[in-house]
């Protein structure tokens, strides 16, 4: 074999095992995103493993409240410099920001992702400036609890945390009518949405509170009032028709990805499916609990994930037989 032939099985060795580091964070880390992966063809899967690994790690440095907002600044934009260094592939060993082997690793894999699915640098600077959202100065009450004025401000922080990385997704999923990115941005919001509500003790636990002051105004909530539900006080109707108005906000954002589904190449509608079933499962889930997000952390159960897995595994396998 030639030089030439070792340096490309090596490099493609080095791919794989950078694609086998990120599967190994998806499949500890993913939940919900991993159980809809699992029904992709092998590359599309990759692909969509590396991507969640880079968001992960974005994700898990905005959010170590071990460490002081300044500090998780600074080491944000130490990792960003070290990723957009590794895009450039200017900068030698000497002038290139440091990473961790970890990083790098991901960065790898990334790489070749964004290469095989043409996904481009501007869609992933969009993913990450999303996460480090919660690290710049924000809304805040007297009492220092960041909040979010108005629906469409909160539309904006989703459109960055949720719907970019649906926007990112269906390169690797495949399209061909440009609807898609429409409805992949309103899917995006539909699962934040969810998400959102599902948190919202764990967030005014944290100082955060996503619900938009217009719409507790709209039901004469106040940020104290939902302290006191978070230390265990009962929820009143009122409060529950609050969030009940939250969750069919959320509700409408689920049509967009119904039509999504059939929009996306055969091999990947399934995985599409699987991760819109869990998360709407999810926000039934909560409704069927008259909005009870105070008490114990509503989840999916492993049964039922199982249940839609095993659903989205035969038709996947339908669509690879039927064209």
């Amino acid at each position: 074999m030639s030089a030439a032939g070792t340096t490309s099985v090596h490099a493609q060795a080095g791919i794989a095992d950078a694609y086998a580091h990120c599967r190994e964070i998806a499949r500890r880390e993913a939940r919900n995103f991993y159980w809809a992966f699992r029904v992709l063809p092998r590359h599309k899967s990759d692909a969509m493993c590396a991507i969640y690994a880079f968001m992960r790690r974005a994700d898990d440095l905005a959010d170590d409240e071990s460490k002081p907002l300044e500090a998780r600044r600074a080491e944000m934009a130490r990792w960003l410099d070290a990723w957009r260094a590794s895009r450039g592939g200017k900068s030698s060993a000497l002038t290139r920001p440091e990473a961790s082997a970890s990083d790098e690793t991901i960065f790898t894999a990334l790489a070749d992702t964004q290469r095989r699915f043409s996904i481009p640098d501007s869609l992933l600077e969009e993913l990450v400036a999303g996460t480090t959202m919660d690290l710049e100065p924000h809304e805040v009450d007297a009492d220092g609890v960041q909040t979010c004025a108005t629906f469409e401000k909160l539309y904006r922080y989703c459109y960055l945390v949720a719907s970019v990385v649906g926007l990112v997704s269906i390169r690797v999923f495949g399209y061909t009518d440009k609807r898609a990115e429409a409805l992949a941005e309103e899917t995006g919001i539909a699962f934040q949405l969810t998400n959102i509500l599902r948190d919202v003790k764990e967030d005014i636990e944290c100082g955060r509170v996503y619900l938009p002051l217009d719409l507790m105004g709209e039901f004469g909530e106040t940020v104290p009032e939902l302290r006191e539900l978070a230390a265990g006080r009962a929820m009143t109707e009122r409060e529950r028709g609050m969030l009940a108005t939250f969750a069919i906000r959320a509700e409408k954002y689920y049509v967009a990805g119904r039509k999504l589904v059939p929009l996306l190449d055969r091999d990947s509608r399934a995985a599409m499916w699987v991760l819109m079933t869990i998360y709407h499962r999810l926000l039934g889930k909560i409704a069927d609990r008259r909005m009870e997000v105070f008490g114990e952390r509503v989840s999916v159960s492993t049964a039922t994930k199982l249940s839609i897995l095993a659903r989205g595994l035969a038709m996947a396998a339908w669509n690879r037989i039927v064209p």
